[in-house]
């Protein structure tokens, strides 16, 4: 496990964050940061309502910090196994990896998923 991974994410909950992550970023229904830099700023900032970052991140390293300042701004994070399809899903471009992406804003529409995923958060990371 690399050192920016706190506790492990179950299959079915990345495949709802996937899931989450499509409906705001490639249909548009909500606002999304991507890369480590700018979701860096946005959990800095407080503004982020949920990270998601790659497992496969090399190095770990990159997204090390994260975790801990989602902590101290009281921001749930989660993981998900691929960079690759986590960009895809975030609606950049074929071939593109994303390390993170950050939840700025969701439609209405996407706050159930959202809600699930936010307890899954909650449980998986005591």
């Amino acid at each position: 496990m690399s050192v920016h991974i706190s506790f492990e994410t179950p299959q079915d909950i990345q495949e709802s964050v996937y899931e989450l992550v499509k409906a705001i970023g490639k249909n548009e229904r909500g606002r999304l940061k991507k890369g480590a830099n700018e979701v860096t700023k946005a959990a800095e900032r407080g503004t982020a309502l949920m990270i998601v970052m790659a497992e496969n991140v090399s190095p770990g390293e990159l997204l090390a910090h994260i975790p801990m300042i989602c902590k101290e701004k009281e921001i749930p994070y989660i993981y998900v196994a691929d960079q690759t399809y986590l960009a895809e899903a975030a609606g950049m471009s074929a071939g593109t990896k994303t390390a993170a992406v950050a939840i700025m804003t969701m439609e209405k529409d996407a706050k159930d998923r959202f809600e699930e995923i936010k307890g899954h958060f909650e449980t998986l990371s005591k």
